[in-house]
């Protein structure tokens, strides 16, 4: 079958072994795959990606010198089931979180020397993972169940209380997801921040209440505009006579080099920073800013099973619109000039890959 297979640092369309699937398993076509910006990163710096994966405890079973299929954000069509058979009849669509367990042990979708991910022809996935896809709900729609789940994580595990206001800082797919998904529960004010005029109006389409060029200003000179103390006094003074709100959330979803340490000098005493851009070099924060004005630093990644299914039917129910960010679709052919679109972010949101 057809793939595109990351091979020494690039991205080539070849044949690869077809698929069997074993106990437990289900062979499954894709339909559609959503190119991920940890893919992008993952075509440079998977030598880096899999040593921090190390250093957290997570193995070292990827080998980033072996072929690899990405492509973890699908939907797909089964076609047939292992030895015992399966939940769901041939034809059925289907959407699963990125893991498989098989007799080696727990497998990433997309970043597995042995499964191919969703930029192959097929994929065997795990039969117990599998989650059929709403009746009505398009393909295209569906395969975003993997990047909206982010951001639903993302929101679920901020403290935000009444009257708090957020800021997002970046708004690629992370960020718009993370804005979508704090209007679904019924969050505002949200700011949103991004130097790119597309991603800006993308933004204000997902439901940002303000949206800010940080060319032309810090977005952090903003958060006077809903009453937010910006200084160590006007803070204390604030919760001493009760006029404090709810604390301050700043979603960073830039990940590059930098950000980190602006937030933590920008943001207001007391807030609190949820990490999720994934930042691929070493970078430097001043701490004892940061005690000075009592942040909390929290770091997310990914979602919880409940999460992703959650996020299945909110776009199935139309809680989540996700069609403004689907911007383009290619073949497999058309992957790696995708790649090299998607560097700049005038040209898409999001592009899916028809296998």
């Amino acid at each position: 079958m057809r793939a595109v297979v990351r091979r020494a640092g690039k991205l080539v369309c070849d044949e690869i072994a077809d698929l069997e699937p074993g106990p437990g398993q289900t062979l499954v076509k894709t339909l559609a795959c959503g190119i991920c910006g940890s893919d992008l990163h993952a075509l440079h710096y998977l030598d880096h990606m899999v040593e921090m994966t190390r250093r957290a405890g997570g193995g070292d079973r990827l080998k980033p010198d072996q072929d690899i299929v990405f492509g973890h954000e699908f939907c797909a069509e089964v076609l047939d089931h292992g030895p015992g058979g399966g939940r769901f009849k041939a034809g059925t669509r289907v959407c699963s979180m990125p893991v498989a367990f098989g007799p080696a042990g727990f497998e990433a979708i997309g970043y597995s020397n042995s499964l191919p991910g969703g930029y192959a022809e097929r994929m065997i996935l795990s039969e117990p993972m599998l989650l059929e896809v709403p009746n009505g709900l398009s393909t295209e729609h569906a395969a975003l169940t993997e990047p909206m789940a982010v951001g639903a994580h993302a929101v679920a595990q901020a403290s935000i209380e009444s009257g708090s206001v957020c800021l997002v800082l970046g708004c690629g797919p992370v960020g718009l997801a993370v804005i979508a998904a704090l209007k679904l529960k019924g969050h505002s004010p949200v700011i949103a921040a991004d130097f790119s005029p597309r991603r800006r109006k993308m933004a204000e389409v997902l439901g940002a209440d303000l949206v800010v060029n940080p060319a032309d200003a810090s977005p952090h000179t903003r958060w006077a505009d809903f009453g937010v103390p910006a200084t160590l006094m006007e803070h204390a003074v604030a919760r001493m006579t009760g006029q404090l709100k709810g604390r301050s959330v700043v979603f960073e979803c830039v990940g590059s080099p930098g950000v980190l340490q602006s937030v933590i000098e920008g943001c207001p005493p007391g807030a609190q920073i949820v990490v999720a851009g994934v930042c691929m070099e070493a970078d430097r924060i001043e701490p004892s800013l940061a005690i000075n004005k009592q942040l909390e630093l929290k770091f997310v990644l990914g979602y919880t099973p409940e999460e992703f299914a959650e996020t299945l039917m909110d776009i199935a129910e139309g809680r989540l619109n996700v069609a403004p960010m689907i911007t383009g679709e290619v073949g497999l052919d058309g992957v790696a000039g995708a790649f090299e679109d998607l560097r700049n972010p005038e040209a898409h949101v999001k592009v899916l890959v028809r296998p």
